[in-house]
């Protein structure tokens, strides 16, 4: 579709939607251009899935912007159900031989029920995520009708805004919720003196939270879960320039005052301490400062984070349009570069918001969700959803923000020993499908998911890939390598000889969720040696590798991994062309099963590449192009996840059309990612998919535009990192490189390629180094 005419369908299917969606005030919102950092609605959220998020890593609001009465659902990362337990099944040591021999046989439904017999366990407490609760502000405006209402999210700055007139009054609400002031601001602010009169509670669903008011604040406090859970309590507290502050029995009521501070803090039990006490402390340091100087302060702590990555992927009508109008747009269509401008910060967005060091890291939703029995729980899936929410941070300039990952897996270990020993007779760490803050890591439920002990051997190339990126040696001695070496030590233990072939072989285990139909006619998931496990097992053993040799140390355990490898069974390709998912070609039932687990090699592995193994990646895009043929990405994650593929495969206008299927179909008003129900991680999936057509750096060299989409014709981005310490700026004209600035952090020396051209440059530390198009 050529310019014009691609604008001139956005403007009809804009002009219908945005006057179904903005009613009166069309005329004044089209007045005002959007600013492309920008979400923002002509009305209300309707429900929680268009509410805005804001967020400093741990405490979190998500936005109604009602006119007459306004809701902040409330989150603190750590108010969550259950407590730590035990629960490996005691039969699982003895019975891990006898099912071993069943799968060699071939006999895989009775080793299936045998697993679902004596490997699960039985988690008798449940644990999940809840909601803190809500602010409830209650206006009820008496008279006049309400104009140029408008609701946004600036994420440039991390503040949230509701603003209308009602009557020859302007209201505003200024929303943001601070790192360093470790407290969510409310500021109510009016044109005319004395306008502001409204009154503000605390709720909690369940009823059984506690209320105390008095002297312009409020107490909620709960022992959740029934007492199996945290003990959290938030605190309200008013401070007002003019009018008058009362308590009406648990809730204040505020009157004619000019302008409104309200302030929000929360606070656990989670890692010790008396939550009453900390939430005090904390909002008694809030409100000594200034609102200027707290927002002054917020904007600037933020602004440290996001501010390192600028990207333009070219012009588009929608600016000036709002967010919903815009995804539906899409939705009929049209192609708006900007909004894929604005999505892919917003990932950004998303990851500081929810993940900052000392915190717990990012749960399925973020920190954002309502009620108390969320979709899952909220919990860590950690078979790919979790590792999926921080593949943005190191190549996004977002390092620092990886660490509550890294350290809640390094929490795992003691529980990872148990099951270790206790489940499987074998020394190292082992975890399964799924954990929680309490850092269980048995399974439990049905084997199609739980049988799968190698979530922990993926967790670990986190370790290594932050290593790559910032080549802190002392990290990687003194924390990462060690907990490395543990996984790696399972493995090792953990895999068994294949009778027939005298390969090693993992097992047993599955290729998550997905299952296959064995050459009786039954439905099965369990085998020995599933492709996935060797590509995760081979990945461990390799990076571990070289982290020992990187820290000269462990000359013995080096070799013996080395011997491991060439034993280990290798990424076979089937008959069909395709990479095999499982040790034979099996039927599937589910042809477009939303888990392309048998690519881990391709993204987020580095076995799979263009420079070395051609075959292998020949293969894997017939793999992809089946699964899609047959439904696959039909869920959020799962398409961010096929971004990510086909920016590795190279082939910019797959991954660019699977960008637009992914707003088109899995994306929320709000820019939340759509499973459905609302996960997070195809939002940071996304911005590392798209991160990853731009700059590549897995294969030993940094790749310039390696999936460029002809319909980015022009752009840049700048301020993304290459493995090795570089900090890259692009700039393409006419679907070409024009300009790479490269910063050397480690002085290393870079090898960089762009189309069939490479040249080597032996960089100093701290110096930037520009080349043209030609890399000259």
């Amino acid at each position: 579709m050529n310019n014009a005419r691609n604008s001139c369908s956005f403007l009809f299917v804009l002009l219908f939607s945005f006057l179904l969606l903005t009613s009166k005030s069309v005329t004044a919102q089209l007045q005002t251009k959007q600013q492309d950092l920008n979400l923002w609605f002509a009305r209300p959220a309707a429900n929680w899935n268009e509410a805005l998020p804001v967020g400093n890593g741990r405490l979190g609001a998500m936005i109604f912007g009602g006119v007459n009465a306004e809701r902040l659902q409330l989150n603190e990362e750590s108010v969550w159900t259950g407590k730590d337990v035990d629960f490996v099944n005691p039969g699982a040591k003895a019975a891990l031989p006898e099912i071993r021999k069943l799968l060699f046989a071939g006999k895989y439904a009775e080793a299936q029920k045998m697993a679902r017999e004596k490997m699960m366990g039985n988690k008798s407490v449940e644990s999940s995520y809840q909601t803190l609760g809500d602010l409830l502000l209650d206006f009820q405006h008496q008279r006049g009708e309400v104009s140029n209402y408008r609701r946004e999210l600036d994420i440039d700055s991390a503040v949230a805004r509701v603003t209308y007139n009602w009557g020859n009054t302007s209201f505003t609400r200024e929303i943001f919720s601070s790192a360093l002031d470790q407290a969510i601001f409310v500021r109510l602010s009016a044109s005319r003196p004395g306008s502001i009169t409204f009154g503000a509670k605390l709720r909690r669903p369940g009823n059984k939270a506690k209320f105390e008011a008095a002297n312009g604040e409020i107490i909620m406090s709960e022992h959740v879960g029934n007492g199996v859970g945290v003990k959290m309590v938030a605190r309200l507290k008013v401070i007002n320039e003019g009018g008058t502050v009362a308590v009406a029995g648990d809730s204040l009521k505020i009157e004619k005052a000019n302008n409104v501070l309200l302030l929000v803090t929360a606070a656990t039990d989670y890692r010790g301490g008396d939550p009453v006490k900390q939430s005090g402390v904390q909002l008694a340091a809030a409100a000594k400062k200034s609102y200027d100087l707290v927002r002054k302060d917020h904007v600037a702590d933020y602004q440290q984070f996001f501010k390192r990555v600028d990207l333009d992927l070219g012009e588009s009508d929608g600016s000036y349009f709002a967010t919903d109008a815009r995804i539906l747009a899409m939705q009929n269509g049209y192609e708006d570069a900007r909004l894929i401008r604005l999505y892919y910060q917003f990932g950004r967005y998303l990851l500081i918001s929810s993940s900052r060091p000392g915190g717990l890291p990012a749960n399925l939703q973020g920190i954002w969700a309502d009620g108390l029995y969320p979709p899952w729980g909220a919990d860590y899936h950690i078979n790919i959803n979790i590792q999926m929410n921080y593949w943005p941070s190191e190549i996004t300039n977002l390092s620092e923000l990886h660490m509550p990952f890294l350290q809640f897996l390094k929490e795992l270990q003691p529980d990872a020993r148990k099951t270790a020993r206790d489940m499987y007779g074998i020394k190292g760490t082992v975890a399964h499908f799924s954990t929680d803050p309490w850092h269980f890591t048995e399974p439990y439920g049905e084997p199609q998911w739980a049988m799968w002990p190698t979530a922990f051997a993926w967790g670990c190339q986190h370790f290594w890939e932050h290593y790559l990126f910032t080549e802190d040696k002392q990290y990687l001695g003194e924390f990462a390598y060690p907990i490395m070496k543990e996984a790696a030590q399972f493995c090792v233990a953990w895999l068994v000889e294949n009778p027939q072939t005298k390969q090693l072989v993992s097992g047993p285990s599955i290729s998550p969720e997905n299952r296959f139909i064995t050459k009786n006619g039954d439905t099965a998931t369990m085998v020995m040696g599933p492709t996935m496990d060797h590509m995760i097992i081979r990945d461990l053993l390799s990076n571990t590798i070289e982290a020992a040799q990187a820290l000269k140390k462990d000359g013995a355990f080096i070799k013996k991994l080395q011997d491991i490898l060439r034993r280990l069974a290798p990424t076979k390709i089937g008959s069909d062309g395709r990479i095999m998912e499982w040790t034979e070609e099996f039927k599937e039932p589910e042809p477009g099963h939303r888990h392309i687990s048998h690519l881990f090699g391709l993204y987020p592995g580095r076995q799979i590449n263009k420079q070395q193994t051609p075959e292998l990646l020949q293969a894997a895009r017939k793999t992809i192009d089946y699964r899609l043929a047959h439904g696959g990405g039909h869920t959020g994650w799962s398409r961010a996840w096929i971004i990510n593929y086909f920016a590795r495969l190279q082939d910019g206008e797959a991954a660019y059309e699977n960008v637009l299927a992914l707003l088109r179909k899995s994306t929320l008003n709000n820019l939340f990612d759509n499973h459905p129900p609302f996960q997070i991680d195809g939002n940071f999936g996304a911005t590392a998919g798209i991160t990853e057509m731009l700059l590549q750096s897995q294969a030993g060299e940094i790749q310039l535009l390696p999936a460029l989409p002809k319909a980015w014709k022009k752009g840049y981005i700048h301020g993304i990192v290459a493995r090795g310490g570089f900090d890259i700026d692009l700039d393409w004209e006419n679907g070409q490189l024009k300009q790479v600035k490269l910063l050397s952090k480690n002085g290393n020396t870079a090898n960089v390629r762009y189309g069939n051209k490479t040249i080597t440059i032996k960089t100093e530390k701290g110096k930037s180094y520009v080349l043209n198009g030609n890399l000259e």
